[in-house]
């Protein structure tokens, strides 16, 4: 729709109220995060963050669910951008290369506030709650890279090596976000996930280049004649 006249108004007003929406949701957003990783998770209540940030416990519930739908909503908003992220690499990437990329998402941002990120970080592995809702959200990001995956490489629609090769790119982002809360942020996350990629390069390049059917029920590859 085109904003012009009495309707260039009414787009003004709703644009400035979707603003002002969005820096109550950041604000809220920040509040919580401060609060969790200085108090933790289970000793933050709803009321101070609400506190924090300068709201009332009515405005919270019209952007948040509960406080598990902040680092949720957080981690999210991060993971349907990986899919986003792959589909705009360069055609003809070798696989591993594509999808560490991709997932550069979580590294990236996470390397901007490390303090931040690994408090939310070490809550999510540590928190059964949120743990289980991150599982859930892992496994819909695993299929929308796997339909990427497909459409990259001319695999058929349901082909299980896209979906191998997603979960594989997921698992060695996983692998190196834990062993980054492990050591306490020792290690930047980008070089963690960095070896993580490498030591996985080879199964995905197998994974993905070669045609179904290509290993034996044992797990050996076979070959013509064989």
């Amino acid at each position: 729709m085109t904003c012009g006249g009495e309707i260039g108004i009414v787009c003004s007003v709703e644009s400035m109220a979707e603003r002002k929406r969005q820096l109550v949701r950041d604000e809220l957003n920040e509040a919580a995060m401060r609060l969790f990783a200085f108090r933790g998770y289970e000793e933050t209540t709803i009321e101070a963050i609400t506190e924090a940030a300068g709201v009332s416990r009515r405005t919270f519930f019209r952007y948040y669910r509960s406080k598990e739908d902040v680092i949720v909503e957080f981690i999210g908003g991060l993971g349907m951008a990986v899919s986003d992220t792959l589909a705009a690499r360069p055609p003809g990437e070798p696989p591993a290369v594509a999808l560490r990329a991709a997932v550069g998402v979580f590294t990236d941002k996470y390397d901007e506030d490390q303090t931040k990120a690994l408090a939310i970080a070490r809550l999510t592995l540590r928190t059964p709650a949120l743990l289980g809702r991150y599982l859930e959200r892992r496994a819909m990001w695993q299929e929308a890279l796997a339909l990427e995956l497909v459409a990259r490489h001319g695999l058929a629609p349901r082909d299980m090596r896209a979906r191998l090769a997603a979960g594989l790119a997921l698992d060695a982002l996983d692998t190196a976000v834990s062993a980054w809360v492990d050591q306490e942020g020792a290690r930047p996350l980008p070089e963690l996930t960095d070896d993580a990629f490498a030591l996985v390069a080879p199964a995905l390049a197998t994974m993905i280049t070669e045609p179904a059917g290509a290993a034996d029920t044992s797990g050996r590859r076979t070959t013509s004649g064989s």
